[in-house]
Protein backbone atom coordinates (compact mmCIF):
# COMPACT_ATOMS: atom_id res chain seq x y z
CA UNK A 1 0.00 0.00 0.00
CA UNK A 2 2.85 2.38 0.83
CA UNK A 3 4.39 1.70 -2.58
CA UNK A 4 1.14 2.64 -4.35
CA UNK A 5 0.79 5.85 -2.31
CA UNK A 6 4.43 6.72 -3.02
CA UNK A 7 3.91 6.02 -6.72
CA UNK A 8 0.79 8.25 -6.82
CA UNK A 9 2.59 11.04 -4.96
CA UNK A 10 5.55 10.77 -7.33
CA UNK A 11 3.23 10.93 -10.37
CA UNK A 12 1.41 13.97 -8.94
CA UNK A 13 4.69 15.79 -8.32
CA UNK A 14 5.95 14.92 -11.80
CA UNK A 15 2.81 16.27 -13.46
CA UNK A 16 3.04 19.44 -11.36
CA UNK A 17 6.61 19.94 -12.53
CA UNK A 18 5.53 19.51 -16.16
CA UNK A 19 2.75 22.08 -15.73
CA UNK A 20 4.98 24.78 -14.33
CA UNK A 21 4.82 28.18 -16.00
CA UNK A 22 7.75 28.97 -18.30
CA UNK A 23 9.09 32.49 -18.85
CA UNK A 24 10.22 33.58 -22.31
CA UNK A 25 12.12 36.81 -22.99
CA UNK A 26 11.17 38.63 -26.18
CA UNK A 27 13.85 38.54 -28.87
CA UNK A 28 14.05 42.17 -30.02
CA UNK A 29 15.88 41.19 -33.20
CA UNK A 30 12.90 39.07 -34.35
CA UNK A 31 9.92 40.96 -32.89
CA UNK A 32 8.44 43.78 -34.94
CA UNK A 33 4.99 45.24 -34.27
CA UNK A 34 3.63 46.70 -37.52
CA UNK A 35 0.70 49.01 -38.20
CA UNK A 36 -1.27 49.45 -41.42
CA UNK A 37 -3.66 52.20 -42.43
CA UNK A 38 -5.30 53.61 -45.54
CA UNK A 39 -3.59 56.74 -46.82
CA UNK A 40 -6.35 58.88 -48.41
CA UNK A 41 -7.64 55.70 -50.07
CA UNK A 42 -4.64 55.69 -52.39
CA UNK A 43 -2.81 52.84 -50.71
CA UNK A 44 -2.32 50.87 -47.52
CA UNK A 45 0.78 52.12 -45.73
CA UNK A 46 2.75 49.74 -43.51
CA UNK A 47 5.18 50.90 -40.82
CA UNK A 48 6.77 49.22 -37.83
CA UNK A 49 8.52 49.73 -34.53
CA UNK A 50 12.14 48.55 -34.37
CA UNK A 51 12.59 48.20 -30.58
CA UNK A 52 10.42 45.86 -28.53
CA UNK A 53 11.13 44.19 -25.20
CA UNK A 54 9.28 42.22 -22.57
CA UNK A 55 8.36 38.76 -21.43
CA UNK A 56 5.76 36.07 -21.95
CA UNK A 57 4.86 33.56 -19.26
CA UNK A 58 3.27 30.42 -20.62
CA UNK A 59 1.81 27.39 -18.87
CA UNK A 60 0.65 25.19 -21.72
CA UNK A 61 -0.57 22.39 -19.44
CA UNK A 62 -2.78 24.73 -17.40
CA UNK A 63 -3.62 26.78 -20.54
CA UNK A 64 -2.74 30.08 -18.87
CA UNK A 65 -0.15 32.77 -19.23
CA UNK A 66 0.67 36.44 -19.22
CA UNK A 67 2.27 38.99 -21.52
CA UNK A 68 4.15 42.18 -20.67
CA UNK A 69 5.45 44.03 -23.73
CA UNK A 70 7.05 47.47 -24.11
CA UNK A 71 7.47 49.13 -27.50
CA UNK A 72 9.83 52.06 -27.89
CA UNK A 73 7.62 54.57 -29.73
CA UNK A 74 10.71 56.54 -30.79
CA UNK A 75 11.71 53.52 -32.89
CA UNK A 76 8.81 54.04 -35.32
CA UNK A 77 10.08 53.21 -38.80
CA UNK A 78 8.18 54.30 -41.91
CA UNK A 79 11.20 53.96 -44.16
CA UNK A 80 11.46 57.76 -44.36
CA UNK A 81 13.32 59.59 -41.52
CA UNK A 82 11.38 62.86 -41.92
CA UNK A 83 8.06 61.02 -41.62
CA UNK A 84 9.36 59.08 -38.59
CA UNK A 85 9.87 62.46 -36.86
CA UNK A 86 6.40 63.59 -37.98
CA UNK A 87 4.80 60.55 -36.32
CA UNK A 88 6.76 61.19 -33.11
CA UNK A 89 5.24 64.70 -32.82
CA UNK A 90 2.45 65.70 -30.44
CA UNK A 91 -0.33 65.14 -33.02
CA UNK A 92 0.54 61.46 -33.27
CA UNK A 93 2.65 59.41 -30.80
CA UNK A 94 3.97 62.42 -28.82
CA UNK A 95 7.12 60.48 -27.94
CA UNK A 96 8.60 63.28 -25.82
CA UNK A 97 5.75 62.82 -23.36
CA UNK A 98 4.91 59.13 -24.05
CA UNK A 99 8.04 57.31 -25.25
CA UNK A 100 6.61 53.84 -24.58
CA UNK A 101 3.63 51.86 -25.86
CA UNK A 102 2.68 48.85 -23.71
CA UNK A 103 0.55 45.73 -24.00
CA UNK A 104 -0.20 43.72 -20.86
CA UNK A 105 -2.34 40.64 -20.47
CA UNK A 106 -3.01 37.85 -18.02
CA UNK A 107 -5.62 36.12 -20.21
CA UNK A 108 -4.54 33.80 -22.97
CA UNK A 109 -7.33 31.89 -24.70
CA UNK A 110 -6.56 28.40 -26.00
CA UNK A 111 -7.99 26.18 -28.71
CA UNK A 112 -6.72 22.72 -27.96
CA UNK A 113 -3.07 22.94 -26.94
CA UNK A 114 -2.27 26.29 -28.55
CA UNK A 115 -3.13 29.89 -27.68
CA UNK A 116 -5.67 31.31 -30.14
CA UNK A 117 -6.09 34.84 -28.79
CA UNK A 118 -4.98 37.18 -26.03
CA UNK A 119 -7.16 39.64 -24.12
CA UNK A 120 -5.09 42.51 -22.82
CA UNK A 121 -4.68 46.23 -22.36
CA UNK A 122 -2.95 48.39 -24.97
CA UNK A 123 -1.65 51.75 -23.72
CA UNK A 124 -0.76 54.49 -26.21
CA UNK A 125 -0.18 58.11 -25.14
CA UNK A 126 -1.23 57.22 -21.59
CA UNK A 127 -4.65 55.94 -22.75
CA UNK A 128 -5.36 52.29 -21.90
CA UNK A 129 -7.95 50.28 -23.85
CA UNK A 130 -8.82 46.59 -23.98
CA UNK A 131 -7.53 44.94 -27.17
CA UNK A 132 -7.87 41.33 -28.27
CA UNK A 133 -5.02 39.94 -30.34
CA UNK A 134 -6.04 37.05 -32.61
CA UNK A 135 -3.17 34.58 -32.96
CA UNK A 136 -2.81 33.23 -36.51
CA UNK A 137 0.21 31.01 -35.83
CA UNK A 138 2.02 29.73 -32.75
CA UNK A 139 5.04 27.42 -32.60
CA UNK A 140 7.49 26.32 -29.92
CA UNK A 141 10.63 24.19 -30.33
CA UNK A 142 14.31 24.14 -29.37
CA UNK A 143 16.05 27.06 -31.08
CA UNK A 144 18.62 25.51 -33.47
CA UNK A 145 21.25 28.22 -32.87
CA UNK A 146 20.66 29.25 -29.25
CA UNK A 147 20.16 25.67 -27.99
CA UNK A 148 17.27 26.87 -25.79
CA UNK A 149 13.52 26.45 -26.10
CA UNK A 150 11.84 29.26 -28.03
CA UNK A 151 8.32 30.19 -29.12
CA UNK A 152 7.03 32.39 -31.89
CA UNK A 153 3.66 33.74 -32.92
CA UNK A 154 1.88 36.09 -35.27
CA UNK A 155 -1.06 38.11 -33.98
CA UNK A 156 -3.46 40.69 -35.42
CA UNK A 157 -5.88 43.28 -34.00
CA UNK A 158 -7.79 46.28 -35.29
CA UNK A 159 -7.99 49.50 -33.30
CA UNK A 160 -9.25 53.04 -33.84
CA UNK A 161 -6.36 55.42 -33.44
CA UNK A 162 -8.69 58.26 -32.40
CA UNK A 163 -9.46 56.29 -29.22
CA UNK A 164 -5.80 56.80 -28.27
CA UNK A 165 -5.75 60.58 -28.96
CA UNK A 166 -3.98 59.84 -32.24
CA UNK A 167 -6.69 60.69 -34.81
CA UNK A 168 -5.25 63.60 -36.76
CA UNK A 169 -6.41 63.68 -40.42
CA UNK A 170 -9.11 61.03 -39.86
CA UNK A 171 -11.12 59.98 -41.80
CA UNK A 172 -8.92 60.87 -44.80
CA UNK A 173 -6.10 58.89 -43.26
CA UNK A 174 -8.07 55.97 -41.87
CA UNK A 175 -9.02 55.92 -38.22
CA UNK A 176 -8.98 52.12 -38.25
CA UNK A 177 -5.49 50.69 -37.97
CA UNK A 178 -4.50 47.04 -38.29
CA UNK A 179 -1.82 45.94 -35.85
CA UNK A 180 0.24 42.93 -36.95
CA UNK A 181 2.73 41.57 -34.48
CA UNK A 182 5.43 39.04 -35.28
CA UNK A 183 7.02 37.91 -32.01
CA UNK A 184 9.75 35.46 -31.03
CA UNK A 185 10.80 34.75 -27.46
CA UNK A 186 13.49 32.58 -25.86
CA UNK A 187 13.01 30.60 -22.66
CA UNK A 188 14.94 31.97 -19.66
Amino acid sequence: MKKIALLLLSAALSSTALAAPETYVIDGSHTFPRFEYSHFGYSTQISRFDKTSGSIVLDRAAKTGSIDVSIDATSVNTGFPVFNQHLQAEDFFDTKKYPTITYKSSKLNFEGDKPSSVDGTLTIKGIAKPVRLEISSFHCMPHPMLKKDACGANAVAKIKRSEFNNGKYAPYVSDEVTLSIAVEAVKQ
